[in-house]
């Protein structure tokens, strides 16, 4: 009777269909995804039997550049004359869509394009992992933000079902960013636009969806129009540095700042509210100070050196626009 108790569980067990040994958890997943949400099961054990693993991902999300590198050379990486150049051929090409979306949304163009520029280089460079690999390999490979990822591969089936999409095609960055703006799965569903009407929301290979979508992220998490963005300031003695572990929401009162020893001279005379941040030179630290519109760009990404790089490739960008037209 125990021979054929032991004999009945091995063959229970090896009739069991795992969709991928590879990903531990991806059936639970998948099982989630059929009860709660009516995703067709025998589909997407299909689909996550096709999901591949990629080393090189997990390798990426542990060193990204807003981590490893200093100002100083972080700023190289996108504050290039051909960046520069490319920006304002860019304004050329698709000025029409621009000035739609700063009419709508109060966004100017060059701050849409520096993100457009320092995201994907103007489209040129969209990611060649396949989202499904990507989200799959960091939600179930990648414990620090497994929860994170896991969110963001059922907005993707989300979007994928939506949008009429394939869940095997659509390429993205090794976090899974999609399209020109890279934008997450749960930033898409939440924040791309038809900006053209034609009856898709396509950041892939359509500029004008992805200026509007940008914009309207933007415009969505705060965008002031006609408000400055940062303001390059000095301190006289000791860093300030309960003002700057503040991070850069702009919460910090003028007089305070004046009496931590920051200097308040360069900004428009009715701020109120900021933020002040440090980024590293050569030469030691040099310090901003930085109002809502650098904190909207920030929740595009929460490095105040993304927001930074975005902010001087825009007026860069800006000046050659200018000297062009």
């Amino acid at each position: 009777m125990k021979l054929l108790f032991i004999t009945f569980l091995c063959l229970t067990f090896s009739s069991l269909s795992y969709a991928n040994d590879n990903l531990p958890g991806v059936s639970g997943f998948i099982d989630e995804m059929h009860d709660e949400h009516g995703f067709d099961k025998a589909e997407l054990q299909t689909i996550f039997e096709q999901v591949n693993v990629k080393k090189s991902i997990l390798k990426a999300i542990a060193r990204p550049a807003e981590k490893s590198k200093p100002w100083y050379d972080y700023r190289k990486i996108f504050i290039t004359q051909k960046r520069i150049n490319n920006g304002a051929a860019f304004w050329q090409i698709h000025k029409n869509a621009l000035l739609k979306a700063e009419n709508e949304f109060g966004v100017p163009a060059e701050i849409i394009i520096a993100i457009l520029g320092v995201e994907t280089s103007y489209g040129n460079n969209v990611g060649s992992y396949r989202v499904v690999d990507a989200l799959s390999t960091l939600a179930f490979r990648y414990p620090p933000r497994s929860k994170f990822f896991r969110s963001e591969l059922s907005h993707f089936l989300f979007l994928t079902r939506e949008e009429e999409m394939s869940i095997l095609k659509p390429l993205g960055s090794y976090a899974g960013a999609m399209g020109l703006g890279q934008f997450m799965p749960s930033s898409f569903r939440a924040y791309a636009v038809d900006f053209d009407g034609d009856g898709k929301r396509d950041i892939w290979t359509n500029p004008t969806d992805a200026i509007g979508s940008i914009a309207n992220y933007l415009n969505r998490h705060g965008w002031v129009a006609g408000e400055s963005i940062a303001h390059k300031t000095t301190v006289s003695g000791s860093a300030p540095v309960a003002l700057l572990e503040k991070g850069t929401k702009p919460d910090i009162e003028r007089k305070e700042l004046v009496n931590a020893g920051v200097s308040t001279i360069s900004l428009p005379s009715d701020t109120s509210q900021l933020a002040i941040i440090s980024l590293t030179q050569l030469k030691g630290e040099e310090y901003w100070l930085t109002r809502q519109n650098f904190y909207s760009i920030t929740r595009y990404n929460h490095s105040r050196m993304y927001a930074m790089a975005v902010t001087q490739l825009a007026a860069l960008i800006s000046q050659e626009h200018n000297l062009t037209n």
